[in-house]
């Protein structure tokens, strides 16, 4: 069987036409609109988390749409023309090329694991040793905190004169606790005076510091707790990137003419 002429034009328009449908979400006032726009902005969705399901293409869908409608709207109106646009146009175009930049230099400058493990090596030294659960009492006068640790020897409870007494709004309310933190955590004169306490002890005298009169109780000392590696790799290997990002904006600055 032989198609006529005109059979065979219908089919090949039909095919086209299905083709162009195919490569357009919609055709707004005669202009299509290109399936690639969904799909730029679903990768964007993706890239946030989110999960592209058929919900969220068609609300994408709509928005394309939306947006065709809005640009031929101000194509209209000469928006693109005026001073404003070019501008803001130009700040664009700025924003995303210097993000470009960036992310172009950290995928070419990866941070190694190798860089990852020593800088948490230099984390664990700093921060290795012994933490303390403290407690204490701040007053304003010497005399004060004198009475304080007279009364504590003679039975009174530490955590009860804290709330009623203790000028640190942070700990008084919770009886003087400090929770577990190194020493290195504590101003000088503070922390000299906790190291010299036991488990248990109370301080003999009141301590100065720039806070005021401190009467300080040690409850318990134990090695300090440290995240393994894996738990904090993250927070480095963003930390290392934003050092290396640094370092490459401030080389560029150095090198620059500027007049």
């Amino acid at each position: 069987m032989k198609l006529s002429l005109s059979a065979l034009t219908a089919a090949v328009l039909i095919s086209t036409a299905t083709g162009a449908f195919a490569q357009n979400v919609a055709i707004v006032n005669g202009k299509p609109v290109p399936t690639s726009r969904i799909d730029a902005l679903a990768a964007q969705v993706a890239a946030a988390g989110r999960p592209v399901d058929d919900t969220v293409r068609a609300q994408l869908k709509e928005e394309v749409i939306l947006r065709e409608i809005f640009m031929q709207e101000a194509q209209k109106r000469g928006i693109a023309g005026t001073e404003d646009f070019k501008t803001q146009m130009e700040l664009a175009r700025q924003t995303l090329m210097i993000r470009a930049l960036f992310a172009d230099f950290q995928k070419k400058n990866p941070v190694s694991d190798a860089d990852v493990k020593a800088e948490y090596d230099k984390f664990v030294a700093a921060n290795s040793g012994k933490e303390f659960r403290a407690r204490h009492i701040l007053v304003e006068k010497e005399d004060e905190a004198k009475a304080i640790i007279a009364s504590i020897k003679g039975g009174a409870k530490f955590e009860d004169i804290a709330k009623k007494q203790s000028k640190d709004p942070g700990s008084g309310a919770n009886g003087g606790d400090l929770d577990w933190a190194p020493a290195a955590s504590y101003v000088p004169e503070f922390s000299q005076a906790m190291l010299k306490l036991g488990k248990g002890q109370l301080s003999e005298a009141p301590v100065q510091t720039q806070f005021g009169w401190h009467v300080i109780r040690v409850d318990d000392i134990r090695d300090a707790e440290l995240p393994k590696l894996d738990e904090v790799k993250p927070q480095i290997l963003q930390q290392l990137q934003g050092q290396k990002l640094n370092a490459f904006q401030q080389g560029l600055r150095e090198k620059a003419k500027i007049q």
